[in-house]
């Protein structure tokens, strides 16, 4: 797993809750060049049973004003993390779609 002290040279970091590998916290930096720049954007990673057949629960932790995340619960909506999740997905590859998304 990724650490914080990664986060500036990787623009991510994981860790995990409680040594669970089904319970994760991601960390992203905001995108260079976006009002979210500079900033550091916490998720909670909740991997399924299924997965790597179910995406994982996702949600801010992090307070983000943006259509798509609910500003009360932090929920994402986005369609890989739903009908268009893909079995052959990387969790690197969807935190990197969330920076982006952001």
């Amino acid at each position: 797993m990724m650490r914080d002290n990664d986060l500036n040279k990787n623009q991510y970091s994981i860790e995990l809750v409680n040594d669970s590998k089904q319970h994760l916290i991601a960390k992203i930096l905001g995108p260079p060049d976006t009002p979210f720049q500079r900033g550091v954007f916490g998720i909670v990673m909740k991997i399924p049973d299924k997965y790597p057949f179910e995406p994982p629960i996702c949600k801010f932790v992090t307070k983000v004003w943006h259509p798509n995340i609910s500003s009360a619960t932090g929920a994402i909506c986005l369609d890989i993390l739903k009908d268009k999740w893909a079995a052959g997905m990387r969790l690197e590859s969807l935190i990197l779609s969330l920076q982006s998304f952001l």
